[in-house]
Formats: structure tokens, C-alpha cells, sequence
């Protein structure tokens, strides 16, 4: 990817394009036991590379066994038969070709082998644990097996992936969905590795596409200082300008309200009407299930997007996070500050959307 482009990612609803209901059932078929398979096999390649990683700590083994990561053709001390990089595809090729195409295989090994290389040093280090991969983890797959097409009405797009046929479903959607698949759609943007996730019965395609950064005439002598704090989300300094966004009362007491409900509603759980079990008596709970969480996410991107709007009109080119890592601190040691204020999460909105017009974003 070259420097002036960036990766975005966007959730699509799609469906199965097919009427006949046998045909339909095979395809969802297919797609539950790809789903497994490639849960089985990211977790047998993360292992692996954890394993040869550490090879030489496995004392237990003879002396005279030469311990070196290395293909036996290039390195005669070398205890492989391929490439490191290839171990783990072959693993894949022996236990799952011919039941789930290899452009997946391979997406998994590549992918899998980048995010051990990046965590290495945590693992070796003991600060993180080796990543463990749920069942229904997306099915990746190289951006070459999208084929985008207009459907019949021409409001949603069609695409046929390793033979199945998928409809998009963008329906009252005010995002850039729909424009960005229409740039894909005539070449002017890519389509990068993307994904197909399955959750609770319903199939979102994850579309990767690199696009070119949004480069605004910013000044580098120009800073903006922000602080991130729980009675104003973000406060920013540009110059001798201040500006507040967002306020305790409108993230905080809206988001403890949310949870307020739901443990009401968790405790009147036990009274209700019985019938099919659990189920029924959780109904009434399950509209709040995801409902703090999607509050909050859009909370952070409005947040987020009023703060680089505020540094582009500004034409600040640093964007500078005032007292950031000591207010983390405090915040890990306060149970309120921990459950109710996203701090990371804002940060990231933050990276993210200043990545995309070009500021430097510096945390101190």
C-alpha cells in the first residue's frame, strides 16, 4: 500500500441470491463449515508459529538436535523442509484442501503470521497471551474474488464469492456505503483482503478498500492540544481559541441510564412468562443488549469527527494529547472511570480520522 493511500473497512449486510430454498440451504451450509474450518485452522497456525518461535526453549530434547528456523535448502543447519511462512500453509493444505478453497487458506496463514510477528515481543516479554480465535470469526479471502455487478433495480449490488451468489442490502443507510461500492464498482478505488462474518443467522461482508488520504493544507507550526476527561470528552486549544466537545451530562449520565434499564429489566427477567424457557424470559432484555455499546460508538465518532473537523478549519498539522498517559493510570485504578469512560476507544477514533486528512497525532 503505498503512503498517500489508506485502508478503510466497511460492515455490509448481504444476502444469499438464490430463491430456490434447497440450493439456499446448501450454500449456508457451506458457509458454517468454512466458518469452522477457519476457526480450527487460525488457531493451528497461531500455535505453530508460537511453537517454532520457541523452539530453542524446549530443553527436553537431545543435545545433539540442531535447533535453527531455517529451510534445510538454504541453511544446512536448518531444521525445515520450506520457509517459515510456508510451514503453516502447508499445515492449512494438509487437514482442509478440497473442503475450503486455498485463497482462504492462504489468507489465513498471511494474516495470522502478520499478527504474530507484531505481537512477538509482548509474548516474549509475558505481556500478552497467546490470541485465541472463537468460532465465528470472518472468513477472509483475497480482494480479487470480488466481481461487483449492479443488481436489476439498480439500489443494491451483486457479487458472486467461490461460487456462492450474494445480494448487498444497503437499504435507508445515510453512510458512504453505497458510494464508496459504486467507486469500487468502475475501478477507481481497490478492493484489499476482506471478509465474510456469519452472526446469529445473518451474513456482513467486512469490505476492505484502499483509498487515497483526504490531504488538507495543514501547518506544521500549528498545534492543537487536547485533553480527554470524563466531565468534557474532548477539550481542545488551538492558538488562543478553546473549544469543549461534549459534555458529562450528554455521554455519562445517557450511557449509566442505558445501564440503569437494563439491570431493571434484568432483575424483572425472573417474573416473566416462562413458555420456551430462557428465551422468553429474556426477550425483553436482549433490546439492550448491544444498546451501550452502539450508544457509546456513536458517541466517540461524533467526538471524534468534531475534533478534526475543528484541527482542519484551524489548519493545525499536530494534534497533541495532553496528559493522556497519566490519566489512563488514574483511570485503571477507578472502578467508575474504567467501566464508564472509553479512553481508548476514543483515541483510536481519533488516530484513525486524523490519519485520514494528514495530521500528526502525538500522545503525551
Amino acid at each position: 500500500m503505498a503512503a498517500d493511500t489508506m485502508v478503510l473497512t466497511r460492515k455490509i449486510q448481504v444476502f444469499v441470491d438464490c430463491d430456490d430454498k434447497e440450493k439456499r440451504s446448501e450454500y449456508f451450509k457451506q458457509l458454517f463449515e468454512w466458518q469452522d474450518l477457519v476457526f480450527r485452522g487460525a488457531n493451528m497456525v497461531i500455535t505453530h508459529q508460537y511453537v517454532q518461535e520457541n523452539l530453542k526453549d524446549l530443553i527436553y530434547l537431545q543435545e545433539d538436535v540442531k535447533i535453527k528456523l531455517a529451510d534445510q535448502a538454504k541453511d544446512p543447519e536448518g531444521v525445515l523442509n520450506t520457509s517459515r511462512m510456508n510451514t503453516t500453509y502447508r499445515l492449512l493444505s494438509s487437514y482442509f484442501k478440497g473442503r475450503i478453497p486455498t485463497d482462504i487458506l492462504s489468507q489465513i496463514n498471511t494474516a495470522l503470521i502478520k499478527y504474530f510477528q507484531a505481537d512477538r515481543l509482548s509474548y516474549w516479554k509475558g505481556e500478552k497471551s497467546l490470541r485465541n480465535y472463537k468460532k465465528d470469526m470472518p472468513i477472509p479471502f483475497s480482494g480479487r474474488q470480488i466481481n461487483l455487478s449492479k443488481d436489476e433495480n439498480n439500489r443494491d449490488f451483486k457479487f458472486t464469492l467461490f461460487k456462492i451468489p450474494f445480494r448487498t442490502y444497503l437499504g435507508k443507510d445515510r453512510s458512504d456505503k453505497k458510494v464508496l461500492l459504486q467507486r469500487a464498482l468502475v475501478g477507481q478505488i481497490k478492493i484489499c483482503s476482506s471478509a465474510i462474518k456469519i452472526v446469529k443467522g445473518k451474513i456482513f461482508l467486512l469490505l476492505a478498500l484502499e483509498l487515497p488520504k483526504k490531504i488538507q493544507e495543514l501547518k506544521d507550526n500549528v498545534i492543537a492540544e487536547a485533553s480527554l476527561s470524563i466531565e468534557h470528552p474532548i477539550a481542545v486549544t488551538i492558538g488562543k481559541e478553546s473549544f469543549q466537545i461534549g459534555n458529562k451530562e450528554e455521554f455519562t449520565y445517557r450511557r449509566m441510564a442505558i445501564q440503569a434499564a437494563r439491570h431493571r429489566l434484568q432483575k424483572a427477567a425472573a417474573f416473566d412468562k416462562g413458555g420456551r424457557g430462557r428465551k422468553r424470559k429474556m426477550k425483553s432484555l436482549e433490546h439492550y443488549n448491544e444498546k451501550e455499546k452502539n450508544y457509546v460508538d456513536t458517541k466517540l465518532h461524533l467526538y471524534s469527527r468534531r475534533l478534526i473537523e475543528l484541527c482542519v478549519k484551524a489548519q493545525a498539522g499536530t494534534l497533541l494529547l495532553v496528559n493522556q498517559s497519566n490519566k489512563e493510570e488514574m483511570a485503571k485504578g477507578d472502578e467508575f472511570l474504567l467501566r464508564n469512560w472509553s479512553y481508548y476507544g476514543l483515541i483510536e477514533k481519533i488516530k484513525y480520522k486524523a490519519k485520514m486528512v494528514g495530521i500528526n497525532i502525538i500522545i503525551e
